[in-house]
């Protein structure tokens, strides 16, 4: 029965879910003794007296916030299996639960460039490893797509001035940006920052500015106005894989470690980009239809209705505009808000096609399929068989 130290910061949504995948792994393989330190004890105490403790209580591993001091090399050397959650930068010395950052700023760039947006920024920070590799994957595929990415105060500020809210300054540089803009916040917390300041300057969200986050920490997303839409990440998952590396060098010892890398799954649409860039008014309008009523059995026909055009044209204007003719840009809406229910509630499909309007559930399951290569059922299992 292992004695296990847990560093972690339980205010925060990603440290619950590591949690989650930490004790889930407990479950099946111990059970484990856990220590939970609070972040106070950890500032009050200090690594030398972490090492202490540890010492005396018999600690078997430690996974958590080390804040990246340099001193670590005393733990390690006590032989003590420490596995730390990045802060700033990644330890060299020790594994790390880091994130495959640039992927993650990949799938903003993409699912914003095929929303047809020209105009892009970020803000985060430059000096902190997950905002600073994010930004670098973001702004990697939006230059192979050639444009460029505006950055607050284009990282010249101090990071102490980027860590608390400012109204002026960041208003100032949202007003600045050519519109309409696809704005990538490196986690949700400052997503928030960015619609508060938004609404303060009278920023129209989504048709000025679309805010997208990381972490999809629900809460937050939901108490910001409008509701943040964010990049979902396989964290339970990280937990997981970290207690099992932990179990590992506990039992082997640390030559073989090696960094766990959580990795983004999809992004969750909210209200925050819930639009398509566009100055045509009727493929304005066609698309604010279609994703306001994709819930229900929408018809193209319905679409058409809406708009002072004959099918032919719009079909047409749309084509030019997306990239798809109308029933398929529903098709693949429909798809994607159906997999993000799969994957986010317990209904069944049966279920799912009900709340979405549509009364073949096997219709929609075959179309699942012909998607994603798997049925449903098959493709939450396989989810859920990573968490």
């Amino acid at each position: 029965m292992y004695k296990i130290i847990l560093l972690i910061d339980f205010a925060e949504e990603y440290s619950k879910s590591l949690l989650k995948g930490i004790t889930k792994y407990s479950r099946e393989h111990g059970p484990w003794i856990f220590c939970r330190m609070p972040l106070f004890h950890r500032e009050t105490m200090g690594l030398e007296g972490i090492l202490k403790w540890a010492l005396e209580w018999g600690a078997d591993g430690i996974i958590g916030q080390l804040y990246n001091d340099r001193d670590i090399v005393r733990i390690v050397e006590a032989g003590i299996p420490v596995i730390a959650q990045d802060f700033k930068e990644r330890f060299p010395e020790i594994p790390n639960i880091t994130g495959a950052y640039r992927e993650t700023g990949h799938m903003a760039a993409d699912y914003f460039l095929k929303k047809g947006f020209k105009n892009f920024a970020f803000y985060g920070f430059s000096d902190i490893v997950w905002s600073r590799e994010r930004a670098e994957g973001y702004e990697e595929r939006i230059g192979k797509a050639g444009y460029e990415v505006h950055y607050f105060e284009h990282r010249k500020a101090r990071s102490s001035e980027l860590w608390y809210y400012k109204p002026s300054s960041l208003s100032q540089w949202l007003k600045s940006l050519p519109k309409p803009v696809a704005l990538m916040a490196c986690d949700d917390n400052q997503g928030q920052h960015i619609t508060e300041a938004c609404r303060l300057s009278g920023i129209r969200i989504p048709e000025e500015v679309a805010v997208l986050g990381v972490d999809n920490d629900v809460m937050l997303c939901e108490l910001s106005d409008p509701p943040l839409s964010s990049i979902a990440l396989d964290v339970e998952k990280g937990g997981y894989d970290s207690a099992h590396l932990l179990d590992q060098m506990i039992r082997q010892g640390t030559a073989d470690a090696y960094d766990i890398v959580v990795k983004p799954t999809q992004v969750v649409t909210r209200h925050s980009t819930d639009i398509y860039a566009t100055n045509d008014t009727c493929i304005a309008t066609s698309l604010k239809y279609i994703h306001q009523n994709i819930d229900k059995n929408l018809q193209v026909d319905e679409v058409v209705k809406q708009v002072p055009l004959s099918r032919r044209a719009l079909e047409k204007r749309f084509q030019d505009m997306t990239g798809y003719p109308i029933y398929k840009y529903i098709f693949n809406l429909r798809m994607e808000k159906f997999t993000q229910k799969l994957l986010d509630t317990e209904m069944s499909v049966f279920e799912i096609a009900l709340d979405m309007g549509l009364t073949d559930s096997k219709n929609i399951a075959r179309q699942f399929r012909q998607v994603k290569g798997c049925t449903p059922i098959e493709y939450r299992k396989q989810y859920l068989a990573g968490k």
